[in-house]
C-alpha cells in the first residue's frame, strides 16, 4: 500500500503540508541521487535555503504516524532574509505562473525498506529589477534604498515553497 501522507510543518507562522499532486514540470533545476538512509531518530537537514535564511530538518521516528517530522529551522541568528519560505499549499506552485520547479530530495529509511520522506522545493524569482553592472555584480546603494523605502517602493523577494511528503510502505507500530 502506498500512502501519500501530509505532514504539518510550524516554523515561524508557515504550515508547510503536502499536496497530493505531482509536479507540473517532471525535473527539477538540481538533480540530485536519493540521501544515504537515515536512521530513526536522527535529524537530519533536508535541505538549506540561504536566501530565505531557513533549514529544512526532518526524522524518522519510527511510529506509523507520523512516520517522518520536518521542521523549519533558523539558519543562523542575525541572518538578513533576501526571499520567503511560503505555504505551498496557498501558492500552488505546481500550477502557478513563475514558480520553477527547483529541488527533489528523496531521503530513504533505514529500518522501514521502501519508505520515503520526498522534499520538493519550487522558486519564484523576485522582482527586484537590479540591474547589473559593468562587472556583473548587482549593487544596491544605501542613499538610492533609503529613498525608494520611504518612498513606499520595495522590491519583491524572491518566493521559496516547499511540498513535504512520505511515501511507501508504513513501518511504524
Amino acid at each position: 500500500m502506498t500512502s501519500n501522507r501530509c505532514v504539518p510543518l510550524f516554523a515561524a507562522g508557515l504550515l508547510l503540508c503536502a499536496a497530493a499532486s505531482a509536479p507540473a514540470q517532471e525535473r527539477p533545476e538540481i538533480a540530485r541521487e536519493p540521501t544515504p538512509p537515515q536512521a530513526v531518530g536522527a535529524a537530519h537537514t533536508l535541505r538549506q535555503i540561504p536566501e530565505a535564511c531557513a533549514r529544512i530538518e526532518g526524522v524518522f521516528t519510527g511510529q506509523a504516524e507520523p512516520p517522518y517530522r520536518f521542521s523549519v529551522k533558523e539558519s543562523y541568528p542575525g541572518c538578513q532574509p533576501r526571499a520567503r519560505l511560503v505555504n505551498a499549499d496557498e501558492v500552488h506552485p505546481d500550477s502557478a505562473q513563475g514558480w520553477i520547479y527547483h529541488d527533489e530530495i528523496r531521503i530513504p529509511s533505514a529500518a522501514c525498506a521502501g519508505q520515503v520522506a520526498v522534499a520538493r522545493i519550487w522558486r519564484k524569482p523576485g522582482a527586484d529589477g537590479l540591474e547589473l553592472d559593468a562587472q556583473g555584480r548587482a549593487r544596491i546603494y544605501l542613499d538610492q534604498a533609503k529613498a525608494d523605502a520611504e518612498s513606499g517602493k520595495r522590491p519583491e523577494p524572491a518566493l521559496y515553497a516547499a511540498q513535504l511528503r512520505v511515501e511507501g510502505e508504513s513501518c511504524g507500530g
